[in-house]
């Protein structure tokens, strides 16, 4: 059967890739093979694989920035759209964003158009489709403000949401319940002087290395925020800073954050994340939800 979706598949994109280690595709650095990989390029591509491919046997990524992948690696095919359907399109002070650009990448674009509001999004490692899927953010803003429509592929097509529709809340959108693919995004931009944006971007990347372990691969905060609480004070206070199980580790910098040392594997990462939820829960009542999205075989 892989070797029949493989040939289908080079029928519709370019890029196919088979027995792909994940590791290379997620900044924790981990993962086993995927057993086919597509890079699209264009919509058609995009849509080709959807309508090909059953729902049940594709994942869709972006960067990888909030991936853990199991040892065991991934059935069926992984859509990465990310570098290769990327860029953004700028009206007055709005812009329409191709969902595999990167979140940095549209700050500076948006910068030299003396357009900001976002440079809260420069940090976030991801890529514009992700961040409208979880509704990213940071520094008390969210990209789901600056949001007017976003563009989302079906089997059957192309649709168009509001904002409004998509029901954006904390860390979720629609796409958390109907699993449907970012296409692109119009955003409306606030003017700005690009010095003072650039100022505001310095600062907050300032505050960034100061506070987060960006020195070690992870997949950013590790958990969600729960509801009149910070993840990071939770863990802390449960004297949980610094725990290790193998190569992975509470970072000693941010105990919001598990880091991959060196040597670890996803399963050392799952299990200090089960620990940690155990722990908190222990001795604070507070369940920690997960930020960091699992997937692959067990």
């Amino acid at each position: 059967m892989k070797e029949a979706i493989t040939e289908q598949l080079k029928n519709i994109v370019d890029d196919v890739r088979t027995n792909e280690p994940m590791s290379a595709h997620t900044s924790f650095k981990l993962g086993g093979p995927v057993d086919v990989m597509v890079l699209p390029k264009t919509e058609d591509e995009i849509l080709g694989v959807l309508r090909l491919v059953d729902e049940n046997d594709l994942f869709v990524m972006g960067r990888g920035t909030n991936l853990l992948v199991t040892s065991k690696g991934i059935r069926g095919v992984v859509m990465k759209i990310a570098d290769n359907f990327s860029g953004v399109e700028f009206d007055g002070n709005h812009a329409v964003v191709k969902s595999g650009t990167q979140l940095s990448a549209l700050v500076r674009q948006a910068c030299g158009k003396n357009l900001g509001g976002i440079e809260f999004l420069g940090g976030i490692p991801g890529t514009l489709g992700g961040a409208v899927a979880m509704n990213a953010g940071a520094y008390g803003g969210e990209i789901g403000d600056f949001i007017e429509e976003v563009n989302l592929a079906t089997k059957t097509g192309i649709i168009t949401l509001s904002a409004d529709e998509m029901r954006f809340s904390y860390r979720s959108s629609i796409l958390t319940e109907i699993p449907m693919v970012v296409l692109s995004a119009k955003m409306c931009l606030e003017c700005c002087d690009a010095e003072d944006s650039r100022c505001t971007q310095r600062e907050l990347n300032a505050k960034r290395r100061e506070k987060q372990p960006l020195e070690y691969p992870s997949a950013g905060s590790t958990f969600k925020r729960p509801e009149g609480y910070y993840a990071g004070a939770l863990i802390e206070q449960a004297g949980l800073k610094g725990l290790q199980f193998g190569g992975a580790q509470v970072s000693e910098k941010h105990a919001g954050f598990v880091v991959n040392k060196g040597g670890a594997t996803p399963e050392d990462v799952i299990a200090l994340i089960e620990e940690v939820q155990r722990l908190v829960k222990e001795k604070s009542g507070v369940h920690l939800e997960p930020e960091v999205k699992m997937v692959g075989e067990v």
